[in-house]
């Protein structure tokens, strides 16, 4: 939990390990059903039918980044990658191999859910001054609970039950259904 105010240099991190122990995996986004809105529990499902794929992690991401309405460069994840050299974070110089993705905007917002709103007021907000007690794990007990009580006793009865049945009419909601139950 306290990488998250360091995500995007993790994530470079991980892709210069990845590149330096097999520098030719592909990369595969399953753009079928995308998240908008509060990730990573609380988005709305939001139907695209897009399969992207290339040897270029950065790339990719970019190109996604785009596709959801945001400028990949200012994406700190994608410009650091960008800018040290470990793939293109700049979708004009990218190629393009198949469908033209470069007129789609499909104005997806990013939004806090009231957890990460909490969580980013003691990590860059004005509770800094109580963030030190969170590396204590009885203190550190507190925000998890707070987390689980939001997220599986409030939002989700009240918000994500709604959200699911709503999905399960997609096509892709009657597939998941389809899969037998283990």
């Amino acid at each position: 939990h306290f990488s998250h105010q360091f995500m995007s240099e993790v994530l470079v991190d991980l892709l210069i390990i990845q590149k330096q122990i097999h520098p030719e995996i592909l990369a595969v986004v399953d753009g079928t059903v995308c998240g908008d809105g509060a990730g990573p529990r609380t988005m709305i499902p939001r139907i695209k039918n897009y399969i992207l794929a290339g040897y270029d992690q950065v790339a990719v991401d970019a190109v996604v980044a785009k596709m959801m309405g945001f400028e990949p460069l200012k994406l700190p994840a994608i410009k650091m990658a960008h800018d040290e050299g470990l793939g293109c974070g700049d979708v004009d110089q990218i190629e393009i191999i198949g469908q033209d993705v470069s007129n789609i905007n499909w104005h997806f917002k990013v939004k806090r859910s009231l957890v990460i709103w909490g969580d980013q007021m003691v990590r860059k907000g004005p509770l800094q001054f109580i963030y030190p007690l969170f590396k204590n794990d009885i203190f550190f007990l507190g925000p998890t609970m707070a987390s689980k009580i939001y997220h599986d006793m409030i939002w989700y009865p009240i918000v994500g039950k709604k959200r699911i049945k709503e999905f399960n009419k997609t096509k892709w909601g009657k597939l998941f259904q389809s899969y037998p139950e283990h």
